[in-house]
């Protein structure tokens, strides 16, 4: 069989007008043969009826007291409620169609919930249904334990839900859809003529979910890479094929958009603080002691610079005031500087190319930008900028990088 999954998320689902747009990719991909498999997020985004943070709102009226077991059967309802809509649309139109939760689609998670991780596919029941020319409706998200607890994949989970599935499946591509036509050079609502991306490596596309892209989730690329599963992403809205996601070996030389270029695309986020913390005198255990009581208390570190006498690091501006009390508690006296961004440049051309260092500073010394911390991996340089300097930095880095055109 040739299997195609096809995810859509909230905004594809969230009106009469989007759907149709679903409809007509649903049938597209059956035109073309395709034994199909459509993984749904909730309808809509906060404030209407089905979506996942109205729903948290409905019980938070009451406190913030649901255990985490009942929270997840709450939140499992949107993707439930858009998979049976979509159910009845198909099957008013003559495509015959069933709907299966994640566990019923044989997605099978550790028991943490709220935040579940996959551990088994069993996709038996899904290619018995594809057998009968059945297109088989997932809802997204979710899963279920060894005890059939439902449980949910924490957010983005609907993304890793349709990689999961398309990996189990030996699917020939994963779809998808989102409302922007694929992955840009930059987010296209600070750098106006960023300009999308028609392929992209695993590797690459990873480094910009993890750096502040929005557009897929990093767990849903690592799946698909690991099983070597071709993602694309497009936009519900059109029939463009938007930007292919795939192995850099299968990437053909003569399909790089620009000859020689070795920056992608650039990435941020933002809300960061920068803590910085100095050596008692005649302590020599600094680094231990501060990341040691980062780690019991759940507090996620990054950026992290190590020497003799300091260490400094970043962490989420709302984690800044605990994590100074925690070190305040062990008797250090840290600096914490919040409201900064990190900008990434990311770029798989990058790894052993002399110069890209220089041309980053150089673009950001120009704008007047004080890079307040920096690190890099083979595919990725990251600096550190003041929370006011994060849209010049993002402006400055694409244009030096020649990624409008």
């Amino acid at each position: 069989m040739r299997i195609l999954v096809q995810k859509f998320g909230g905004t594809s689902l969230s009106t009469a007008q989007a759907r149709e747009h679903v409809i007509g990719h649903i049938q597209d991909a059956l035109i073309d043969d395709y034994k199909l498999v459509v993984v749904v997020s909730a309808m809509g985004r906060k404030g209407e009826p089905y979506a996942t943070d109205t729903l948290l709102d409905l019980v938070r009226k009451n406190g913030e007291g649901l255990p985490a077991r009942e929270l997840d059967m709450l939140l499992g309802c949107g993707e439930l409620i858009s998979a049976v809509h979509l159910c009845s649309i198909l099957q008013s139109r003559g495509i015959r169609s069933t709907v299966l939760t994640g566990g019923q689609a044989g997605i099978l998670t550790n028991d943490v919930h709220g935040n579940a991780k996959i551990v088994a596919m069993q996709p038996n029941r899904i290619l018995e249904l594809l057998e009968q020319d059945m297109v088989v409706i997932v809802t997204g998200f979710q899963g279920k334990t060894s005890d059939d607890e439902l449980t949910t994949l924490g957010r983005g989970g609907s993304d890793t839900s349709a990689t999961a599935l398309g990996a189990a499946l030996k699917a020939e591509i994963v779809d998808i859809f989102t409302d922007v036509n694929g992955i840009m050079t930059a987010d296209p609502r600070i750098v106006e003529d960023a300009k999308p991306l028609v392929r992209v490596s695993f590797a690459e596309i990873c480094n910009m979910a993890h750096n502040g892209a929005k557009v897929i989730h990093p767990r849903a690329v690592e799946v698909a890479m690991h099983a070597n599963i071709p993602i694309r992403v497009r936009s519900t809205f059109t029939k463009e094929i938007g930007t292919l996601v795939t192995a850099s070996d299968s990437i053909p030389h003569d399909m790089n958009q620009v000859k020689d270029r070795f920056v992608t695309g650039i990435a941020h986020f933002t809300n960061i603080t920068q803590i910085h913390v100095a050596a008692v005198e005649g302590q020599f255990d600094l680094q231990l002691r501060v990341f040691k009581t980062m780690a019991q208390n759940q507090i996620s570190v990054d950026f992290i610079s190590v020497n003799p006498s300091a260490v400094v690091y970043t962490v989420f501006d709302h984690e800044a005031e605990r994590a100074v009390k925690l070190l305040r508690s062990q008797g250090y006296e840290p600096q914490a500087l919040s409201g900064c961004a990190k900008v990434s440049v990311i770029g798989g051309g990058m790894n052993g190319v002399p110069g890209i260092m220089a041309q980053i500073v150089e673009a950001l010394t120009v704008e007047d930008i004080r890079i307040l911390q920096s690190a890099d991996s083979n595919t990725t340089i990251w600096v550190l900028v003041h929370g006011e300097d994060m849209i010049k930095s993002v402006k400055a880095l694409h244009h030096k990088f020649n990624l409008n055109k």
